[in-house]
């Protein structure tokens, strides 16, 4: 949800695309690492906290992929970025 919402916004605010897709993947990452760690000192290795944050990871790199597809199939909806100074 938040993920759609952040793209659709950068649309809306006429950002360009290569300002709106990290845009988007910034806000599906999550810090799922942060919450692995966090579920490990909080809970220990065996319980199902843990395991759950794992699995999260697991989801998260098809998850990623799928977005990254979505952002090159919309690239069209926004402005072109000029080129930039070197």
């Amino acid at each position: 949800m938040g993920v759609s919402l952040g793209y659709i916004l950068s649309k809306t605010w006429k950002f360009s695309y290569e300002d709106a897709a990290p845009s988007a993947m910034i806000g599906a990452s999550n810090h799922f690492e942060v919450a692995i760690a966090t579920a490990t000192i909080l809970f220990g290795l065996s319980s199902g906290a843990a395991l759950a944050t794992v699995v999260g990871v697991l989801i998260e790199v098809p998850t990623m992929l799928t977005l990254i597809k979505i952002c090159l199939r919309t690239r069209g909806w926004f402005p072109r970025r000029g080129p930039t100074a070197a």
